[in-house]
């Protein structure tokens, strides 16, 4: 994929149903007694994984355009699948179907792609065996593929090293069919999706501070669910509004979860010229329409609490950064290092090809903004957001840069350069 320096992006986007939901929703619904209607889910590869493995284990799912019909067996219906389970790109489908795999009464293996069998499991390993999982890694490297033995689960109160929401998700499932209450805390507070949807299923679920509290359930009933924009997608369109020259993008349709929408904290400590309209507060998730406009940002400091708040939002923010003037410090991220690729690392040799002033540091990084970019040739070492961050660059830097691998983008947003182009 090549792109060039244009004069500015003017319109309006709706970006694609938000990925964890959409996960969530499948997950959920076939677990559940009855049918699920979900509206716009995301059809990207990491979300179509989820739908395959549960078609695996005898869940009829149908799909009539963006919505997904999921018509659940019940808690206890999963059938014991023909084959491997492939999770593909999608570490969500890995870490959150495990809990539930692990209190099922067949046994199962997990894989994924090369990126998957690389990422920690181990996350999840410890917490599911403390509950009376038998999980382990066959290559006994703490990464996929898994080996899952179903048995019968106990409740446990778990402290996680870790504010992720995976990790959380994957024990608030496996707790559903535990005997005993399952608690989960952790350092901050992760995304609560899981949470939010677990009750509209009829889960017993509440939060005291950074600790989730489940009971188990006897059923679970199907639902209805309309999907919001994904932030995550809307963050390259925010920072495309932001630094492109001349530009002003209305972005449709977006969920503004307060445990997810760290990206609008970060934009108007820069400065950014940025509005929430049409917000919608009456659903379980949080909706607005964001508004941005071509902007002149300056340096922040983003750690601490906010970091889950805006964890895969980090590489186009650095890039944001790169334009805003003054110093940028991105740091309590090394959890960027075990996403689809290094993205620390990634990010700031990306970076430093175009001609930035960055700097790694062991848990972040440093950002002198300012320095005019150039083009560079990218590789996005098949990371979707690595991808979709040096397209935005490569639009507002000096000569042609090459993102290797551009296709990657169909993990999360398929019609990305389609929508991209119509704006240009």
């Amino acid at each position: 994929m090549k792109f060039s320096k244009i004069n500015g992006l003017r319109g309006q986007v709706v970006v694609p149903g938000d990925k964890s939901i959409s996960h969530r929703s499948v997950m959920f619904g076939s677990i559940a007694k009855g049918t699920t209607e979900i509206h716009n889910y995301l059809k990207g590869a990491d979300c179509l994984s989820t739908i395959s493995c549960f078609q695996k284990m005898g869940i009829s799912i149908e799909q009539k355009g963006d919505t997904v019909l999921v018509h659940g067996n019940g808690l206890h219906g999963l059938k014991r699948p023909d084959s491997v389970l492939d999770c593909g790109n999608s570490g969500t489908t890995t870490r959150l179907i495990s809990g539930i795999l692990a209190a099922q009464d067949f046994d199962v293996t997990l894989t994924g792609d090369d990126s998957i069998q690389k990422r920690p499991m181990k996350r999840i390993i410890e917490p599911l065996s403390l509950m009376g999982a038998d999980i382990v890694s066959v290559k006994d490297n703490g990464c996929a593929p898994l080996k899952i033995i179903g048995k019968p689960l106990h409740g446990i109160h778990y402290t996680s090293k870790v504010a992720s929401a995976q990790v959380k998700s994957s024990i608030l499932l496996a707790g559903l069919y535990a005997k005993g209450e399952t608690r989960v805390t952790e350092p901050c507070l992760s995304r609560n999706h899981s949470e939010i949807m677990l009750k509209l299923f009829g889960a017993e679920v509440r939060t005291e501070g950074s600790t989730a509290i489940l009971q188990p359930a006897r059923e679970l009933y199907g639902n209805e669910i309309h999907v919001p924009g994904d932030i995550s997608s809307a963050a390259f369109f925010i920072c495309a509004g932001l630094i492109a020259p001349n530009s002003e993008i209305l972005i449709k349709n977006v969920g503004i979860n307060p445990t997810r929408d760290g990206i609008l904290t970060v934009c108007k400590a820069m400065g950014a010229d940025l509005s929430i309209v049409k917000e919608d507060r009456e659903k379980g998730e949080p909706t607005a329409d964001i508004l941005v406009r071509t902007s002149k940002l300056h340096g922040t400091t983003i750690d601490g609490p906010l970091i889950p708040a805006l964890i895969d939002e980090l590489p186009v923010i650095a890039a944001m950064a790169c334009f805003a003037e003054g110093k940028t410090v991105i740091k309590d991220a090394a959890e960027l290092k075990v996403k689809e690729s290094n993205r620390l690392r990634v990010m700031v040799d990306g970076l430093t090809a175009m001609g930035a002033h960055v700097i790694e540091t062991e848990d972040g990084m440093i950002i002198h903004g300012g320095k005019p970019l150039c083009g560079a040739v990218i590789d996005s070492r098949l990371d979707h957001r690595i991808a979709m961050t040096f397209a935005i660059l490569g639009l507002c830097a000096e000569g042609e840069t090459k993102v290797l691998h551009g296709e990657c983008v169909n993990i999360s947003y398929p019609e990305f350069y389609e929508d991209l182009r119509r704006l240009s």
